[in-house]
């Protein structure tokens, strides 16, 4: 059972959220934060799975309620939840510690994929395949060489594949996963050379079409 504390100052979302997840055998919701003061104790009296934790709330946002729960060492894998598109805060989500990003639209599917993904240690970043970037793809000719069967994406290369989508350099990619800037570099090339494609934007394509983002 994936245990999850859900953390939103709008009691009708919480109750919405909490009606949808009871539809599920795995996941469970423990406890419930009304804004960012009361999230940082419950999440570290519970110590859950995961927490869904709301980007705007009172008295502390979700990404100082992250970056409290860091400098603790108590910080459990986080998904953001937001109403806004909004890129800057993903960055800084990021590099606060969140392992996902969603849109509260989302699909009960997409939020349990979310949840059980971040659960096992992998990141789930969905709106960083904004509409600002779709209308660029739109643009990009698609009768480029690519390999039939790609070699398989590193869970990294995906990670750093799903920043490149929201449209951010290697330096904030970088500043983002705390790594260096010629790693990502690195990566880079290699996501270049597994999809078979020759600039990021048709990888970020190639990646739409394969499922990666």
């Amino acid at each position: 059972m994936i245990r999850v504390v859900l953390v939103d100052d709008q009691t009708l979302v919480r109750r919405g959220i909490r009606s949808l997840l009871e539809l599920t055998a795995d996941i469970a919701i423990v406890a419930e934060a009304a804004d960012g003061d009361e999230a940082v104790a419950v999440i570290q009296r519970e110590k859950p799975d995961v927490v869904l934790l709301d980007v705007r709330m009172p008295k502390k946002d979700g990404v100082g309620v992250l970056r409290e729960l860091q400098a603790a060492g108590a910080l459990p894998p986080s998904i953001l939840l937001t109403t806004f598109d909004d890129d800057e805060t993903l960055l800084e989500g990021v590099r606060a510690g969140a392992r996902g990003y969603l849109l509260k639209d989302v699909s009960l599917e997409q939020l349990t994929d979310a949840i059980r993904t971040v659960a096992q240690g992998g990141t789930m970043i969905r709106p960083a395949v904004t509409e600002r970037v779709m209308r660029g793809l739109e643009h990009v000719r698609r009768d480029f060489d690519a390999l039939e069967r790609p070699d398989p994406l590193t869970r990294r290369e995906v990670e750093i594949l799903r920043l490149m989508a929201g449209g951010y350099s290697n330096r904030e990619i970088a500043d983002a996963l705390g790594t260096a800037e010629g790693t990502v570099k690195n990566h880079t090339s290699s996501i270049l050379s597994k999809l078979g494609v020759r600039d990021r934007t048709r990888a970020v394509l190639k990646a739409l079409e394969r499922g990666y983002i």
